[in-house]
């Protein structure tokens, strides 16, 4: 153990921490060596900014006079769940606008759902509420509609179950007709590839083994004060990993939560997935304290160190077969082109590296100035975890 989290703390209070991001903390190893390295460099800044579906928020309206207990909600014609207390919705960021075609005239637009009410919401603009209601003896109104922005509210807590999945698949479409996913459009017989992670930049392929990252992590939430509150959804960390922990697959993820108040429209943006859905890219900032060189040897994995599954989203993704048809590293697929069976393929990302670049600066400026301290984790993320598939029982349909 070279430092704690108290040491580091107090370095950031006095103004006296050595940040470095996750890019540049590579040539310094390089230059000076790990175990001097891990001597000077206190903190290593990660981050992440691209499509999260598993995203949403809790927002609390206040009570209207008379009181409502609201049972139905919409937020600019996109609904909320109300199955929570009288004037608490959720809002999820996959949800559709109502009367949205979705895919009845296939390929579906998606223009607007709740990935965009969020957006709207953090950039200060004015939505509508419509609310309906039973009515009881103590909350006698049935019907409310009103305008409002985020500061009429009480409170707009971003609670995101799995956000910034360590490592992700690559897609490709095998089959004879253009196909529409998460991962964008993919055109027919390999004639592209698209993959989703910030790479060599990205927090759990900076801490493959969660030694730091856990539950209580603070975390730059876009820009607002955030943490780690559970292991997300579909934490998976038995996935199959190289000799040095990286997982080659989809591993673990994080679930998140901050004050939508404080963030910062430019980094919560609504998104459109033509023919599949709509969602919200986030930007995700998260610091590693340098607690011993191993952690600090971590941090600096190169993109040509990480490598990413290909699986065909027409066939093997869909029907589950586990099937892979290839493997790239990052400093590959960043490449802008790979070749795959004797085929130069074009590669482009959902994520960005240059977003996802910003926000570790942003966070290396708000450590350097102590205004951001670092929060070591009350549990640790579990490393032996897999995931169940859902067994279809009852009568076959």
């Amino acid at each position: 153990m070279i430092r704690t989290y108290a040491d580091i703390n107090q370095k950031i209070e006095a103004g006296k921490a050595v940040v470095l991001t996750a890019e540049e903390i590579i040539d310094y190893v390089d230059k000076r060596g790990l175990e001097a390295a891990a001597k000077e460099v206190d903190v290593v800044t990660t981050a992440t900014f691209g499509p999260m579906c598993s995203s949403g928020c809790f927002l609390n309206f206040g009570h209207s006079k008379p009181k409502m207990r609201i049972s139905e909600a919409w937020i600019n014609d996109v609904q909320a769940y109300c199955g929570v207390a009288a004037v608490d919705v959720y809002l999820g960021a996959t949800q559709l606008r109502h009367n949205d075609p979705a895919n009845m005239y296939y390929p579906g637009e998606f223009r607007y759902g709740g990935g965009h009410v969020m957006e709207d919401l953090v950039a200060g603009k004015k939505l509508q509420l419509f609310g309906l209601s039973y009515g009881t003896d103590d909350y006698p109104r049935r019907e409310i509609r009103t305008l409002f922005d985020i500061n009429d509210l009480n409170q707009a807590i971003m609670v995101n179950p799995r956000n910034c999945y360590q490592n992700y698949n690559v897609a490709i479409n095998t089959s004879d007709k253009r196909i529409h996913t998460y991962l964008g459009i993919l055109k027919a017989r390999m004639r592209n590839m698209t993959y989703c992670s910030a790479g060599q930049l990205s927090p759990l392929l900076n801490d493959p083994l969660y030694e730091t990252i856990g539950i209580g992590t603070s975390v730059w939430l876009a820009g607002a004060r955030g943490l780690v509150y559970a292991q997300g959804t579909q934490h998976c960390s038995l996935a199959e990993r190289d000799e040095n922990g990286v997982p080659v697959e989809g591993a673990g993820t994080l679930a998140l939560s901050g004050n939508m108040k404080e963030m910062l429209p430019e980094f919560v943006r609504g998104t459109s997935f033509k023919g599949y859905g709509v969602s919200l890219a986030l930007g995700v900032g998260i610091p590693i304290p340098i607690l011993n060189a191993e952690i600090l040897r971590r941090t600096t994995v190169r993109d040509r160190d990480i490598t990413a599954s290909v699986i065909d989203y027409a066939i093997d993704y869909p029907q589950k077969t586990g099937k892979v048809l290839a493997r790239f590293n990052y400093e590959q697929l960043r490449s802008g082109q790979v070749e795959l069976d004797g085929k130069k393929i074009p590669v482009t990302s959902l994520s960005s590296y240059n977003k996802a670049l910003k926000i570790c600066h942003l966070l290396k400026a708000e450590i350097e100035t102590g205004r951001f301290l670092l929060s070591e984790p009350s549990q640790r993320l579990p490393l032996q975890q897999g995931m169940h598939s859902l067994n279809i029982t009852g009568p076959a349909r």
